[in-house]
């Protein structure tokens, strides 16, 4: 059986940037193993495949890693919307409106306008009382301590290793060591290491990279769902109760990959009351696969 897909690069609005991203608009037939096989075959960071529910209620939203489900991933949830909305799937039968996918961690909305997509989510930040081991971060990322700030895990729908440094030199120099990370980072709270330098303030731009060796993925240009576990991390360490903050993610530059990711988050009465995540989508192509039957 012959299924469409839509080739679409995610948090850039310039060909062949950002992060590229497979999406199946209408899954249905798929089974879990095939789709693991089509994210191995695409070898992108993220594979998305929407299954179609029933009118108005949106569509259940499938992410594959080329190793493993994501109950989560931002570039995905975004370039899928896109993707969908650009060929009149959207409720307004256009380009623009709101989309609802059912996804592991719940239901979550994405509006799109044009070529921009903001997904919003309402779960829980995430955190353990512990902090990963210093000594263990800069070995995966082959760093001396000393360009090391400050390291903490959290995430919103999916989990992260922070590791603020002290500049963007510093980003770009990092290394990833499969062996030190296998040693000790793989079997912590969080694998994925993301790594970042800037102004770390509402308002502020960060320079970042990604690394998820994991899932399957060296280096990610473009991380959505760590940009909103970073919003979220901003907003419970500020001393703001009530209003917004936002950040603005530079990602994949080193990879030649530029991308640009908008993150805010809401505090209402010093407590997180919901998070953001936006970017453009560039469709850059389209196709069918012919799937056997199994």
């Amino acid at each position: 059986m012959a299924y469409e897909f839509v080739i679409a690069d995610v948090f850039t609005q310039q060909p062949f940037g950002g992060n590229q991203l497979a999406v199946f608009p209408d899954a249905r037939g798929l089974s879990g193993a095939m789709m693991q096989a089509l994210a191995r075959e695409f070898n992108f960071s993220e594979t998305a495949f929407a299954f179609p529910l029933a009118p108005g209620r949106g569509y259940r939203l499938r992410i594959f890693a080329p190793h493993e489900e994501l109950p989560f991933a931002g570039h995905p949830t975004i370039g899928t919307a896109s993707v969908l909305a650009a060929g009149g799937h959207g409720e307004a039968g256009t380009a623009e409106g709101r989309l609802t996918f059912e996804e592991s961690i719940g239901p979550v909305t994405v509006d799109v306008r044009g070529s921009f997509s903001r997904l919003a989510l309402d779960i829980p930040f995430e955190a353990p009382t512990h902090r990963p081991s210093l000594t263990a971060v800069a070995g995966a990322l082959t760093l001396p301590e000393d360009d090391i700030l400050e390291c903490w895990y959290g995430g919103v729908g999916l989990n992260f290793c922070y590791v603020r440094l002290a500049s963007a030199e510093s980003v770009d120099r990092a290394v990833l060591d499969r062996a030190a990370w296998a040693a000790g980072i793989a079997h912590g709270w969080s694998p994925h290491l993301y790594v970042f330098a800037g102004e770390f303030r509402s308002g502020g731009t960060l320079y970042a990279r990604a690394f998820a060796p994991g899932s399957g993925v060296d280096e990610d240009p473009a991380t959505g769902s760590a940009c909103a576990g970073l919003a979220g991390s901003l907003a419970r360490r500020s001393r703001q109760t009530e209003g917004e903050h936002t950040l603005r993610i530079e990602q994949g530059v080193r990879m030649g990959r530029p991308s640009l990711i908008e993150a805010g988050a809401r505090t209402e009465g010093g407590r997180l009351a919901g998070i953001t995540v936006g970017g453009f989508t560039t469709i850059v192509g389209k196709g069918a696969l012919t799937v056997p039957d199994r």
